[in-house]
């Protein structure tokens, strides 16, 4: 997963403005104690990222790998 995926992930998730808020504040245990933000910048693959903000914020599995988008005739 590349880093853009994982901010449009974010922000389908939990809208532009409050996806930043969690990755600044939210600390994820599974990535060292880091935020989003600092787990980024540490190298951290997003997609681990992702998968930790879903389970702490309990996404449902059906939608970590985003919601669906119908297809455009």
């Amino acid at each position: 997963m590349r880093v853009s995926e994982f901010w449009r992930l974010m922000d389908e998730e939990f809208s532009p403005s409050y996806s930043r808020v969690l990755a600044r504040d939210l600390v994820l245990s599974g990535v060292g104690g880091n935020t989003a933000m600092v787990a980024l910048r540490a190298g951290f693959e997003p997609r681990e990222i992702w998968l930790e903000v879903c389970k702490i914020q309990d996404v449902p599995p059906s939608r970590w790998l985003g919601r669906d988008i119908a297809l455009k005739d």
